[in-house]
């Protein structure tokens, strides 16, 4: 067995100095201890920035629709507000869907910055992740994306970032024009990348009288799915209730389906007809929102097809993140 190796004084000297930065897994550890980084404190980094947080977004303004437009939305903008003020030389912010070539962030040649919300991410903690593509993102040379790269166990988080007071309400586009201002000196690559990008694109409405609520077209037929702010156990009780009311669903031909888990919240989804478009959505989905609020207020235990239908609600259930 091999020997412990003794901790000197001035590897404890170096410890009490401050937090141990990061640096390659192969690397001597810079804490003095003479082992690889990945061998000593970077066990610990490691387990901090793999360890998945149910609820990235929880506590930012907007909650819901950030979920919309992370697993819902194709094409939408919203923007952002940095709680200590924009930096000299950066007009705006802004989150996007996506970005050209995925990229993660860009800073435009006017020193605006775009924030990419749906690409992959290096850690468990996606609100991390962002925070540290932002913040490189607002010193990045102008006219530059920003690439990814291994996110530090104990960056800031957007919550850190954002001003949580700000009004965030996204704008959701037909199309990805809102990447190139300027289309016509926009490179090759990108102008490709926008063609493919728009003829993948399902058609998208946010609902104006409801909060997180997204009708969207397909071939076959048009759907509303609703991120929810409200504990899972209690919606789902409230829903099997409205179910077997018969006032689970929002019009003639319409079907509440199930729901899917995304970033902490449940989303319910429902089946519409083909010929009900967005603006046909509008008084059901606020009619319906009247409902389950009553619903929810109710505390009795849930009847025998009340149960039924909850547990129907749960199998049809999907987890996404």
């Amino acid at each position: 067995m091999a020997k412990k190796r003794p901790q000197t004084k001035a590897t404890t000297a170096q410890l009490k100095d401050g937090p141990i930065p990061v640096v390659g897994a192969r690397e001597p550890c810079p804490c003095g201890s003479g082992r690889r980084y990945k061998a000593c404190h970077g066990r610990a980094a490691a387990h901090a920035v793999t360890e998945l947080v149910q609820r990235p977004f929880e506590g930012l303004a907007g909650e819901c629709d950030w979920i919309a437009l992370r697993e819902l939305v194709p094409a939408a903008t919203a923007g952002l507000t940095l709680k200590d003020g924009l930096p000299e030389g950066v007009p705006s912010v802004t989150l996007a869907t996506v970005l050209p070539m995925a990229w993660p962030a860009l800073r435009r040649d006017d020193g605006s910055v775009l924030l990419a919300l749906q690409n992959d991410t290096s850690s468990g903690d996606l609100s991390r992740d962002l925070a540290d593509t932002l913040r490189r993102a607002l010193t990045a040379e102008p006219g530059n994306p920003v690439a990814a790269q291994r996110v530090p166990a104990d960056g800031p988080r957007l919550q850190d970032l954002l001003d949580p007071e700000a009004d965030f309400t996204p704008v959701v586009h037909a199309g990805f024009e809102f990447w190139v201002p300027d289309a016509e000196n926009a490179s090759a690559e990108v102008n490709a990348s926008l063609e493919r990008a728009n003829a993948a694109a399902i058609p998208t409405v946010r609902l104006s009288g409801t909060d997180a609520a997204y009708w969207c077209e397909t071939p076959e037929k048009n759907h509303l799915r609703w991120v929810m702010p409200y504990p899972e156990e209690q919606l789902l009780d409230a829903l099997a209730r409205l179910h077997v009311a018969g006032t689970s669903n929002l019009g003639e031909g319409t079907r509440l389906v199930g729901s899917f888990r995304a970033h902490g919240l449940t989303v319910p989804v429902w089946d519409l007809p083909s010929a009900m478009g967005a603006e046909e959505c509008e008084k059901p989905a606020t009619e319906f929102a009247e409902r389950l609020a009553a619903a929810l207020a109710v505390d009795t235990p849930l009847t025998g097809d009340e149960r039924r239908a909850r547990g129907g609600l749960t199998n049809r259930q999907v987890t996404l993140s």
